[in-house]
């Protein structure tokens, strides 16, 4: 392989590379407003109106209780591959 063919190949893997964390930033933001919506509707008229920091400490479960599971599931899938 040339050099002028292995530089292609290696730009070629970095923008997959960025361009797939860009699609998971995305999707993790799409993640972040359910969840802040769920919060504000199901959780927020359960504790009250002064519920500020109960609702923050609701979200940031959700929110690191997904992370843990999908970061569990692509350990394991990636251990099987």
């Amino acid at each position: 392989m040339t050099r002028k063919i292995k530089v292609h190949k290696e730009i070629t893997v970095e923008v997959l590379k960025l361009s797939t964390s860009a699609f998971g930033l995305v999707a993790a933001l799409a993640w972040n407003e359910l969840i802040k919506e769920i919060v504000d509707v199901y959780i927020k008229p359960i504790v009250g109106g002064a519920s500020g920091i109960v609702s923050l400490a609701i979200y940031a479960i959700l929110v690191t209780s997904l992370a843990v599971l999908v970061t569990i599931n692509l350990s394991r899938f990636t251990k099987k591959s």
